[in-house]
Formats: C-alpha cells, structure tokens, sequence
C-alpha cells in the first residue's frame, strides 16, 4: 500500500479542514515547501495536495506553490482541486506532478472527463468525495444526486486508471477512517482500477484494515500535523 501525506493549500497556507467546512479551518504552516520537505526527509515518496481555492472557484492560486513543491523536491505528487479545463491538466503536467485529480468536473462535465483520460491516461484520476451514498462538488459545497457507484461505473467505461475516494464525514475527524465503505468499493472495482482512501485516517490499525482490505493507497492528513501518526513509522511499515 502506498502512502500519500497530503498538504491541503489556502491562500498559500498549509491547513486542514474538519469535514470539508471552509470555516473549521486549522492553519499548520505558512511554508508548503518546507512542510513537503519534511515529508521527503521522512522518506516519502509521493505527496497528495489540494488546492482548496481552486476547489471553490476553478482557478489556481497556488499553483506557484504546488510547482515549488514538484521541481524542488523528488516526491510524486498529485494535485486535486480546481481541475476544470485541460490548460491546467497540462500545466501541472509540464511542471513534472505525478497526475491531476478531477474532482467537480467528473460530475458536471463527464465528456471533459473521458476526454482527459483517454488523452493523458494514468496522469488523470478522479477524486469522489462522499456524503452518505452521494456525491459532492464545488469544494464539498454541493450534493449531488449522483450515486458513488453510478460515478465509479461510469469512470471505469470510460477508462480511468485511480480513483480518491473521501468521506466527508470522516475528514479531519481524527474518528477512524470508513473501513467498510473501502472494502466494499475493494471488492466491487478493486480488480478494474486503483482504488486510495482519504478521511480520518487516524491510527495505525486503520492503515492496518486498509493494507488488509487492499486498497491501493492511503492519504494522511490530519493524523500527521497532529503527531498521532509519525510518518516514519508509517512508512516503515508499509513502504513497498
């Protein structure tokens, strides 16, 4: 199982939000580089980011920040948030990021979505954040009527390669992550794409269930910024 630390960018901060509420906000560092830095100094080998701004409106305010993060340190990273048209997929691609994650636009715009995938293949995934069965846009702002598994269906016809899933209930929480959700998306599409938990992630027997369940990787949040992870250890454990 790999693992994914994960720096969540606002107004080119380092912050967690507890359950995607903009106004639950915990400002951690006023320095990314640095914090990924720490990371790589961990012996991380990729990085999730987010930018929270560009989630909201589509823009990419930090993209300086997340271009800082990718040409200065060795991590593979991955970036979500605000990815709505393909100048943008291409930019993070020209910078040297791991892959974009499409979030919003693989609800309002799947055309663009497939489009993205068959062009730029494994550098596009899909991130599925959640709320009970449905899914959420616009910076977890908005439910929709769309179902997890009508969305998964549908990205897997269409040939997408991994897919982030989040339960927004559990993010930030620091109240165990959603192992039965995993296990069920493991074992309907496990054998069809790559499937990575994110949301509360808290403990090591929670990356424990993961790893058994089979999920292909786990981004960690909150759980490091607050010490009750040590992301060597983690990565002791499970490094593959």
């Amino acid at each position: 199982m790999k693992i994914f630390p994960a720096i969540d960018l606002r107004g080119g901060k380092v912050v967690r939000l507890l359950q995607g509420d903009y106004s639950k906000e915990t400002v951690y560092s006023e320095d990314p580089l640095a914090v990924a830095e720490e990371f790589e100094a961990a012996g991380a080998e990729y990085l999730h980011v987010v930018d929270l701004d560009g989630a909201i409106d589509g823009t990419q305010p930090n993209f300086a920040a997340v271009s800082d993060i990718v040409q200065s340190t060795g991590l593979k990273v991955e970036i979500g948030g605000g990815i709505r048209n393909e100048e943008i997929v291409v930019d993070y691609a020209q910078v040297g990021a791991l892959r974009v994650i499409i979030g919003t636009k693989a609800i309002t715009d799947p055309e663009f979505t497939r489009r993205m995938i068959k062009k730029h293949g494994s550098n596009v995934a899909v991130g599925i954040d959640i709320v009970g069965t449905k899914v959420a846009i616009n910076g977890w702002t908005k439910v929709t009527d769309t179902t997890v598994d009508e969305l998964i269906e549908a990205l897997i016809d269409d040939g997408v390669n991994a897919i982030i899933c989040t339960d927004i209930a559990r993010d930030g929480a620091m109240k165990g992550t959603n192992l039965e959700l995993y296990r069920k998306l493991v074992s309907n599409y496990g054998g069809y794409i790559d499937i990575m938990a994110s949301g509360g992630i808290s403990t090591m027997d929670d990356l424990r269930a993961l790893n058994e369940i089979g999920v292909y990787g786990s981004v960690v949040g909150r759980a490091l910024y607050n010490g009750a992870l040590d992301l060597r250890k983690v990565l002791d454990e499970f490094s593959e």
